[in-house]
């Protein structure tokens, strides 16, 4: 890894003014990517993973604004760009896969014309040259006779073509940074795990870093070096992804491991955590996760939010889980001394 993370987010802070306060959706977030890196940024809806991503790239919907907290792109702040200087290095030095491609691409054009655009706007290439290059990155991400396909539009490809298409078209520029919002959500398995194979892929040899945005546990672990998880705008833990999966240390993290059918094998019903995630206008006092926790104790409900600085780096909590080769949690110990 290079000493400076291609992406550095540094106690972001989110917020949207409401009729009835000011919510938080991104709450003191930090995090890094280096290049080649893939770093998972998972939890429930609502969590902030979205929103994060969002601010990172510039995209975030009037009335929500960045309050606080730094957005470094290879050690230069990006927060503070407005207007032209933002545009320019959007596309250019960030590319962002979306959800949904037929949100993303334009019905009425070509996807040629859009690639070829792209292009245009952040090389300094020749229009044939930028035609090259878009045959060349729809090759690189696997549409067949791309040289044919190339003048096709968007509504002539399959859903799992589309998101290829897509892809190419965050990378088309040669960004540093690609920002992947549940990329795979909206496709069969087996196109899902094309598309992660072909991310994984273009990483490796690109040396692109990648946050990937999924609130599928699959995705991250077959896809992700690192992992993020959120809940109620905060981190709850973060860390290599094998370790973080097979060993949480929140006991969130636990909580949404158990839920996967393969944990929940020998069941009639998949697992689940009790309750529901509070709403961003009424969260409770102390650790946003007490209600639901089968290991709170006092100072999770009163204490001020648990943060990864506050407590042991890894897990966001004031009585992390302890490793599964000895299943009693800190709390347990502390109780015992």
């Amino acid at each position: 890894m290079t000493a400076t993370p291609v992406l550095s987010v540094r106690n972001l802070v989110v917020e949207i003014p409401t009729r009835h306060g000011v919510l938080r959706p991104v709450d003191a977030v930090s995090y890094d990517i280096h290049a080649g890196e893939i770093l998972g940024v998972v939890g429930e809806s609502g969590a902030g993973k979205s929103m994060t991503g969002n601010a990172v790239i510039g995209l975030l919907d009037p009335p929500a604004r960045i309050v606080s907290g730094q957005i470094l792109l290879s050690g230069q702040p990006v927060h503070t760009l407005r207007g032209d200087a933002l545009r320019r290095l959007r596309g250019k030095r960030m590319g962002m896969i979306f959800q949904d491609p037929l949100t993303s691409l334009n019905p009425l054009l070509t996807v040629g014309d859009q690639l070829t655009e792209t292009i245009l706007e952040h090389l300094d290439v020749s229009p044939s040259e930028a035609r090259k290059r878009a045959i060349a990155a729809l090759e690189e991400v696997g549409i067949p006779a791309a040289r044919d396909r190339i003048d096709s539009y968007p509504h002539e490809f399959s859903g799992g073509m589309r998101q290829r298409v897509v892809i190419a078209l965050a990378l088309c520029a040669e960004p540093d940074l690609v920002i992947a919002d549940e990329p795979t959500t909206a496709l069969d398995v087996s196109v899902q795990a094309q598309i992660i194979a072909l991310l994984k892929r273009l990483c490796r040899d690109r040396g692109v870093a990648v946050m990937l945005v999924t609130h599928d546990m699959g995705v991250i672990a077959e896809a992700a070096d690192r992992v993020a998880v959120m809940y109620a705008g905060r981190l709850a833990e973060l860390g290599p992804v094998r370790e973080v999966l097979t060993d949480a240390h929140h006991p969130y993290t636990a909580g949404l491991m158990a839920s996967t059918p393969l944990a929940s094998q020998g069941h009639r019903r998949l697992r689940q955590i009790p309750g529901a995630m509070p709403r961003l206008g009424n969260l409770p006092p102390g650790c946003a996760f007490s209600p639901r926790c089968d290991h709170v104790q006092d100072r999770c409900r009163h204490d001020p939010s648990p943060t990864l600085d506050t407590c042991d780096g890894r897990a966001a909590c004031w009585f992390p889980l302890r490793s599964q080769k000895d299943n009693t949690p800190e709390h347990d110990q502390e109780a015992e001394a």
